[in-house]
């Protein structure tokens, strides 16, 4: 099952009048697609489920609202939700406590992860526990220590299960699933669907329905997407620039490794902004400093990889800026969903180099979002949003009283020298790198040639029944390439040939990624321009071998009409 846009509002699903009220509460008016179709079906308890939807689309309402809906207060465990992080679990925790905040019979809600007291979650599982929200590993030493009992549980929820599956936990899982009862409800939910978890699934969930958010639902329509081209000897500066033409900037800056991170923490500190760095070898008790922190806005920046940032849940994020460009289109996603939350509008910016724009293409395309192609601030615009800045903010001063203390300073300071010069002084202090264009680092103009094309050879041919019309349908109908761009094309006894756009290329590559035929991938660039030059190419032999090789674009376009 396949969602489409939402149409109906909480009211409509079957909710009770407190929980509509708690919603009401938490500004929620109308449900997101995976809440749409999977709180019914909870509701209902008939099925177990898989929801594939990524981080920002409300899982943890999908699933939270009807446990607090079916479930009362017992003396032990009746839900388990599995998570992949600690900043999740408390994350999942805090959101489903949220929404039972005008319930009178409250479920007690425990999270359970690595770094925390066993003596404070112990005291905690004695006293009752109705959820447990737990990473895979804390939980099975509690299972080793008969501390936590998972017999009577009602749910298992696995969320987030492809960043467990990525983190080696699917042993533990499975070590998991068989510690619990056989007449539980299961529910996955996964940004992607890898073979082990279909494995899991087929193994543990036995009869489950599907609820699938498209890829290009993904990506939220609140958030304006859009990549700078720059050379990666310029992305510092063009940072900067992005968070100085922001009046309120508040967001996330996502690169690609630890010490990336540290490096461009150590910069915007030095820069004088306000930032932290975020990633896998920061302690437990600092990650919590550094997130509560960000949190309250003591510091507006936030550097981070993308495994430390999962599960982080922050309202009000103005930019995601992705630094360095994601692994896969299911990591840009996630980046970009933790802006334009909750009715809100939110910026997401990625930066480019000039090997890079395959990248960004093909994410692009995959995900069927418009990202437009921006400019980075000039030195002019950074120089008038820096004064209006100060002029701003000097206003909103004299509106108050708070200026007032420092009045005979003011004068002392200004009896020797005129106010002009005084305040000129001032704003060297403030500004001391200037504010004039010469103060400003050049930022090169990149050009990026966006016409060329590839050769792709691919491992099908007549002897795997496979014509030229055949094989461009088959292209056509897996990465879904127009038969317009598909040019070139040659079929022989054991393998193919076609020439696409290279846009269309990269998307093409990706998508069959991962198919084999005779040990090697399915689809793959071709040596070089001339792989296939040594077939014959006079124009009887190859309407004879059965290929096809159009003059021209012209030319391919009148055969595609040919073969409808």
């Amino acid at each position: 099952m396949t969602t489409s846009p939402s149409v109906l509002a909480f009211s409509e699903l079957g909710l009770s009048p407190t929980m509509l009220n708690s919603l009401l509460q938490k500004g929620f008016e109308r449900p997101t697609p995976i809440q749409e179709q999977v709180i019914p079906l909870l509701l209902r308890g008939q099925k177990n489920i898989i929801g594939q939807a990524a981080t920002g689309t409300g899982k943890t309402a999908a699933f939270g609202i009807p446990l607090l809906e079916t479930l009362v207060p017992h003396q032990h465990p009746q839900a388990l939700i599995l998570v992949p992080t600690r900043e999740l679990a408390v994350q999942v925790a805090e959101e489903i406590n949220s929404l039972q905040a005008h319930s009178k019979d409250k479920l007690s809600v425990v999270p359970i992860y690595g770094g925390q007291s066993y003596t404070l979650q112990i005291r905690a599982l004695k006293r009752g526990v109705d959820i447990v929200v737990g990473t895979p590993w804390r939980i099975i030493d509690h299972l080793k220590q008969k501390t936590l009992k998972l017999q009577q549980i009602s749910y298992l929820i696995l969320d987030e299960a492809d960043e467990m599956l990525n983190m080696g936990f699917i042993d533990d899982i499975e070590t998991i699933f068989q510690q619990t009862n056989e007449e539980k409800k299961v529910l996955l939910f996964s940004a992607t669907m890898p073979k082990a978890i279909l494995k899991v699934a087929t193994t543990y969930m036995g009869d489950y329905q599907l609820v699938s958010v498209k890829t290009s639902q993904l990506t939220t329509t609140q958030t304006t997407q859009r990549y700078f081209e720059v050379r990666e000897s310029d992305k510092f500066e063009a940072l900067c620039r992005i968070i100085d033409i922001e009046p309120a900037f508040y967001g996330i800056i996502f690169c690609k490794t630890k010490l990336d991170c540290d490096f461009l923490t150590t910069k915007l500190n030095e820069r004088g902004y306000q930032a932290q760095g975020l990633h896998g070898d920061i302690q437990q008790k600092q990650r919590e400093k550094i997130l509560k922190s960000f949190k309250d806005k003591q510091s507006i920046i936030l550097v981070a990889t993308d495994v430390a940032a999962r599960g982080i849940d922050v309202n009000d994020i103005t930019h995601v800026i992705n630094y360095s460009l994601p692994q896969d289109t299911d990591s840009y996603v996630h980046r970009v969903g933790r802006t334009g939350r909750a009715g809100k509008t939110g910026k997401a910016i990625t930066f480019v180099s000039p090997q890079e724009y395959k990248r960004i293409v093909l994410i692009q395309r995959m995900t069927k979002t418009d990202i437009q192609k921006g400019a980075v601030p000039s030195a002019k615009d950074i120089i008038q949003a820096r004064i209006l800045k100060l002029k701003t903010d000097v206003q909103a001063v004299l509106g108050g009283a708070a200026y007032q203390e420092y009045l005979d300073i003011a004068r002392e300071v200004m009896a020797d020298s005129p106010a002009e010069d005084v305040i000129a002084a001032l704003l060297k202090l403030q500004y001391p790198e200037g504010l004039t264009l010469e103060s400003f680092k050049t930022i090169s103009e990149v050009s990026i040639d966006t016409t060329g094309t590839s050769r792709l050879f691919i491992a099908l041919g007549r002897k795997q029944g496979y014509s030229p019309r055949s094989l461009v349908d088959f292209i056509q109908q897996e990465a879904g390439v127009s038969p317009r761009e598909i040019d070139d094309v040659r079929v022989l006894e054991d393998f193919s040939f076609v020439t696409v756009p290279f846009a269309d290329a990269e998307v093409i590559l990706h998508v069959f990624s991962k198919k084999k035929s005779g040990g090697r991938s399915l689809v793959s660039k071709a040596r070089d321009k001339n792989a296939d030059a040594s077939f014959p190419q006079r124009r009887n032999e190859t309407q004879r071998r059965g290929e096809y090789r159009p003059r021209g674009r012209e030319d391919s376009r009148r055969n595609d009409r040919r073969w409808r």
